[in-house]
Parts: C-alpha cells; structure tokens; sequence
C-alpha cells in the first residue's frame, strides 16, 4: 500500500509520498484509506472528500486555494482544478 500524509484533522487534500497509479489505494492518518481516481506523482495531492467549486482547499491546516470545479474523493487537486490565494489579497477572489 502507497503512503499519504494528512497533517491536520481539517485537512481535505493529503499528500502522496510515492507515485502511485489509478486504482491503487493509499494509507493515511490513522490507517484511513484512499483509492485514486489518476495516477498522482510524489508530492502532489489527492483529495480526501468531494470538494465543491468555490470549496476551500486545506493542507497543513491552512487554506491554500479553492476548487475551481468539482472534484472527487480521489481525485489528483493540482493546478488544474484549484486557484492558489498565495500572493493575493482576499478582495481579489471570485465571489463564491
């Protein structure tokens, strides 16, 4: 079984930390498991529940951007589904 890390219990992403394929199941938390939906490189995201457009993304206890369309339990969260708010000022998000 491939690893993940959830650092906080508000955590909705957790992080892979090995390549892993679609299909495959990762282990986090407390034993929590996770199958994926895309292949997902060392490093990246998955997702640990739906999250929603406009939905905040939290890793490490910390909200890091928002979904910018639907994503799945499972699924890769990267820069193709998420819009980062590092750098900006909150007045610059999208109303949601």
């Amino acid at each position: 079984m491939k690893k993940a890390l959830k650092v906080e219990p508000i955590d909705n992403v957790a992080i892979i930390l090995e390549d892993i394929k679609k299909g495959d199941s990762c282990s986090y938390g407390d034993n929590k498991q996770q199958i994926t939906n895309h292949d997902i490189s060392f490093g990246h995201k998955i997702a640990l529940i739906d999250i929603s457009p406009g939905e905040d993304i939290v890793k490490y206890g910390q909200i890091i951007g928002y979904a910018t369309q639907p994503i799945k339990k499972g699924d890769w969260v990267h820069n193709h589904n998420i819009q980062s708010d590092r750098g900006r000022m909150k007045k610059e998000r999208p109303l949601r």
